[in-house]
């Protein structure tokens, strides 16, 4: 029997949106990413595109043609500790 888990659709963007950020704070990688990069680095075209559209919506996210990359404010919040 597998164990179900109760997510929302709402926790499930969270999820996304988290994971988006995540790759593109991420010090390992390169800044500026091609949206088709994180595409395939996410593995999920759909939530990608929609995580992608809330970010910059939210101010987290630049977009430069098919390029995007974390805002500054994004950085530095990333950066800090509580």
């Amino acid at each position: 029997m597998q164990h179900e888990t109760n997510r929302s659709p709402a926790d499930e963007d969270d999820q996304a949106d988290t994971a988006v950020l995540g790759l593109l704070l991420s010090p390992d990688e390169h800044g500026l990413w091609s949206v088709e990069e994180v595409e395939r680095a996410m593995g999920e075209r759909i939530a990608t595109v929609d995580a992608l559209a809330r970010l910059h919506g939210a101010g987290l996210i630049h977009r430069f043609g098919e390029f995007v990359f974390a805002t500054r404010a994004a950085s530095a919040m990333d950066r800090m500790s509580f």
